[in-house]
């Protein structure tokens, strides 16, 4: 089903108070939308996503031709990923905390889905039985973990988490929904006319019909898969507050109010997702009492695009890109306090105290959001959005994408000088602020990881709406901004090139990514210790506050003062499950032998600093590769 309206509410808002005026601001406009019910209208759609001097210098290069190589890569990232972290008797991946365990079952199950996809274009002699095998049973291997990872997955405990991390269980479960739907259309179409109820033993024909109108087994957990989708995105909708800031979701109700970009993005992200791809879920449980007055958001019945999915969706973008959330560089910042919360005296309500951190993956769960949403309006200001998002980060690492080069020659650097920090990266390769210092949390080891994700899906090809929807297209109009979208994702695979490159230097004998990508570049070239906060060239004093990677401060603007419940809890820690214990120690005992291997190269090696090489450092190597595959060579 398409908006039917004329006018979409597109882009952002006039840049006003902290924003910078250095980049261009998206202003509010009204479009006519490509796809439509009834025509009211005649769209007319932009020449190009891409700035005209990066548009002509792409006429000069050639198009991409596939390099299986890039798929054997992610292929074999995927396996460390899988042999190395995850534990299948327990479901999970023992060292991730919940949230970015759900953001490596949705790397998962995405490259799964990317290899699915590749399957026809891997030897596609169809009467290779042997192969066939070969190449089925490495998809059955990753989807049978990831459902695993249902049963591993500590629902309960995220359900009494902040909202983002509830947010990640959404969008994990909607792609591995994907993942399923998409291997099935590809693999597993059934011929309803030749189907046999009842086939007859003794006839050939029969037996065949029957096994050739069999589908895909994991559509059995589908249902389960998007009851788990719906129940999340349920509690999640709690979050969404009109009392202050004029909307907008609140990222930890146990601390005071904060609005920030990650729980925003996931939530325009989700939503647009459910009204996408969730096929709907009849069953109420595990909530009770479905009657109940009290709750603000009572569960209902829902089936697939439901609109108050998609006006979730179109609200919450409303409210960001009024929010004032972006710099002068074009990237979103963290998020903002009420200034005078705590007060009693002061009747403060608006956002108005902005932290200014910049992190990769605020710029990257958008671009899901923003892709759906053009996939359900046909208003290309989205896409155009998307693009200048992504431009911008690019721009931020040291890139220019006009020579296809970084900005910055690293051979002309001294030994032991670091390239110039950018904004979000350096030497063309993407960074966050921890990366460098070898002081990346837990949190701040995923990041890159979500943002080529996020990437990924933006810049899959554009596909019209299926003629039984009853949506109609402006064909004229859709092939421009088709032809448009396609040639802005191709040019952003130098970049991808670039970063690929750095990141496989980090990988060490085992094939474990690093964190910090640009010391692939830099290699035998430095000299003398590694960087450090104090002189890795990151303003980080005038940034604000890195509570992902250095932890929420006591205090105001984060946290009330403490009751004397919470000083008498803090006395007396709960201490931590016995069983939990036992896994991670056996965990680290089964990896005693490559640490200590390892242990000599360390001083040479950055990444091993902090917390070293983990799940999800791996992760984020996944998703580089995938979105390198994806966008510069898939077919």
């Amino acid at each position: 089903m398409a908006l039917s309206i004329v006018c979409v509410l597109a882009v952002a808002s006039a840049a006003h108070g902290l924003s910078g005026q250095s980049v261009a601001q998206p202003s509010l406009v009204q479009e006519c939308p490509i796809f439509f019910t009834a025509k009211r209208c005649d769209p007319i759609a932009p020449q190009s996503f891409l700035p005209a001097d990066v548009a002509a210098a792409g006429e000069n290069r050639g198009s991409h031709s596939p390099d299986l190589d890039v798929l054997v890569d992610m292929l074999d990232a995927m396996h460390v990923m899988q042999t190395a972290y995850f534990a299948p008797w327990l479901g999970t991946w023992p060292d991730a905390i919940d949230w970015t365990a759900a953001v490596m079952g949705t790397h998962v199950s995405g490259a799964t889905r990317t290899l699915s996809e590749a399957l026809i274009h891997i030897n596609p002699d169809r009467k290779s039985t042997v192969d066939w095998k070969l190449k089925s049973n490495l998809v059955e291997k990753y989807f049978t973990q990831v459902t695993a990872y249902y049963f591993g997955q500590d629902a309960f405990a995220i359900r009494n988490q902040a909202y983002d991390d509830i947010l990640w269980v959404v969008l994990g479960w909607l792609e591995t929904i994907q993942l399923v739907n998409v291997h099935t259309d590809l693999h597993f179409r059934t011929n309803v006319e030749r189907e046999v109820p009842h086939p007859q033993a003794n006839t050939l024909q029969g037996i065949a019909d029957f096994f050739s109108n069999q589908t895909y087994h994991g559509n059995t957990w589908i249902p389960a898969f998007s009851h788990r989708a719906r129940i999340f995105w349920d509690l999640a909708l709690n979050g969404w507050d009109t009392k202050l800031c004029g909307g907008g979701m609140i990222w930890n109700p146990r601390l005071l109010p904060y609005k920030n970009a990650i729980t925003n993005e996931l939530f325009i992200a989700a939503s647009i997702s459910m009204y996408l791809y969730f096929p709907g879920d009849g069953n109420l449980s595990p909530f009770s009492g479905v009657d109940n007055t009290d709750s603000p958001n009572p569960p209902t019945r829902s089936g697939p695009r439901d609109a108050k999915y998609l006006k979730a969706a179109v609200e919450g973008y409303k409210w960001l890109v009024s929010s004032n959330m972006t710099d002068s560089q074009g990237l979103y910042t963290d998020g903002f306090h009420i200034s005078g919360y705590t007060d009693a005296k002061n009747n403060n309500t608006k956002c108005d105290q902005r932290d200014n951190v910049v992190l990769s993956y605020n710029q990257g769960v958008l671009l899901t959001g923003l892709r759906g949403l053009w996939e359900v309006t046909g208003a290309s200001s989205y896409l155009s959005d998307g693009h200048q998002l992504i431009q911008n980060v690019i721009k931020a690492s040291g890139y220019d994408l006009v020579s296809d080069v970084a900005i910055d020659d690293i051979s002309t650097l001294q030994p032991g000088q670091l390239p110039r920090w950018h904004g979000l990266g350096r030497a063309g390769v993407m960074e966050d602020p921890c990366d460098a210092s070898g002081t990346c949390s837990q949190d701040g080891q995923t990041f890159k990881g979500i943002f080529f994700h996020h990437l990924t899906a933006f810049c899959a090809p554009l596909a019209a709406p299926a003629p039984e929807s009853g949506t109609k297209v402006d064909d004229r109009a859709f092939a421009a901004v088709s032809a448009s979208h396609g040639k802005a994702c191709s040019s952003y695979s130098g970049w991808l090139r670039h970063n690929v490159r750095a990141a496989l230097g980090t990988r060490d004998k085992h094939g474990k990514f690093g964190q910090w990508w640009t010391a692939g570049l830099l290699g035998a070239r430095w000299t003398g210790p590694w960087p450090t906060m104090a002189d890795d060239g990151i303003p980080h004093a005038t940034n604000g506050v890195d509570y992902r990677n250095y932890g929420v401060p006591n205090g105001a603007p984060w946290r009330a003062a403490p009751s004397d419940k919470e000083i008498l809890l803090a006395q007396y820690p709960m201490q931590a499950h016995a069983v939990d214990g036992w896994v991670r120690g056996e965990l680290k005992s089964r990896r005693q032998a490559d640490t200590d291997a390892d242990a000599d190269a360390g001083a040479r090696d950055p990444n091993t600093r902090g917390r070293g090489r983990t799940v999800e450092t791996q992760g984020g190597g996944l998703g580089l590769l995938r979105a390198y595959w994806k966008i510069a060579h898939a077919p």
